[in-house]
């Protein structure tokens, strides 16, 4: 069965995740064990079950240090793509850094995956109305592709005027195809509805009725989600009290939801579902 809808994950460790900067210095990563096995073991395992294929964004400082991990995906079928080197904000880098790091992030990956990577996300979503340079610096360097954007207004990411379904932006240096991530359209509003935080925190029905939607629409919707989501003996971290609760709360039940959602749904990657499309 030709599949429907894109499911992502951003691959990085529980210490990489943004709420965590002001109380980790990235040098000191290297002190934290290595847990992202622990996540991405249950999502491969998911979505072999119910023969679904994904696009995975990986940390380049990741790659790095686990070269097998990028083997693997690529054994099994799936895309590998950018989700930086330093897991930083494109908003906080700027636009010569962020330059810098995606090149590092995507020499790192080519070399283990012994293929081109086309794709980048940003972390944090930080593709915003404040960095449309950033659309510009992707083309220059030959990515093909973004899935950064979220078309709804939140307080740290979003462009709420952004349209819903992929959309070409175009610049100086050429074309890239933008792949929104998933909102629900609900009393007259746009919801973030593609999971993440969002999948584990408020009731499933939430972005089931999201990837329903789109399909009812003939649109294929994007999904995502972190391997830490899916890891609930990871270690707790001393932080303060709203930061436990938005990282540690819902990780016990993520495997469900998420078996649930490929149990209902055709997933591939965004290479599978938009640009064979577009070849053929």
């Amino acid at each position: 069965m030709t599949a429907t809808h894109v499911f992502s994950v951003d691959v990085e460790e529980y210490f990489h995740v943004q709420a965590f900067e002001p109380y980790i210095d990235a040098q000191t990563w290297e002190s934290f064990p290595s847990r992202v096995d622990v996540g991405l073991d249950l999502l491969l395992d998911a979505l072999a079950a119910g023969h679904h294929r994904g696009t995975f964004f990986v940390v380049g400082w990741l790659a790095e240090r686990r070269p097998h991990m990028i083997r693997r995906l690529i054994d099994a079928g799936h895309e590998v793509a950018s989700h930086g080197y330093w897991h930083r904000r494109v908003d906080v880098l700027g636009p010569h850094q962020f330059r810098e790091d995606l090149r590092r992030s995507r020499a790192i990956l080519e070399q283990l995956a012994g293929t081109a990577i086309t794709g980048f996300r940003a972390p944090s979503f930080s593709i915003n109305a404040h960095t449309p340079w950033a659309f510009e610096i992707l083309a220059e360097e030959g990515f093909q592709y973004d899935s950064s954007v979220f078309p709804a207004r939140r307080p740290s990411f979003g462009i709420p005027e952004s349209a819903v379904m992929p959309y070409d932006v175009p610049s100086a240096s050429g074309v890239i195809r933008e792949f929104p991530l998933t909102t629900l359209r609900w009393l007259g509003a746009r919801w973030p509805a593609a999971g993440g935080n969002y999948w584990r925190q408020l009731p499933a029905a939430l972005v089931e009725a999201a990837v329903a939607q789109h399909e009812r629409e003939g649109h294929s919707a994007m999904i995502y989600v972190h391997p830490w989501e899916l890891d609930a003996g990871q270690p707790r971290l001393d932080v303060p009290g709203i930061v436990k609760l938005r990282h540690y709360r819902g990780l016990a039940r993520m495997e469900g939801r998420i078996r649930r959602l490929l149990s209902h749904h055709r997933f591939g990657s965004i290479r599978d579902v938009h640009f064979a499309a577009r070849a053929a």
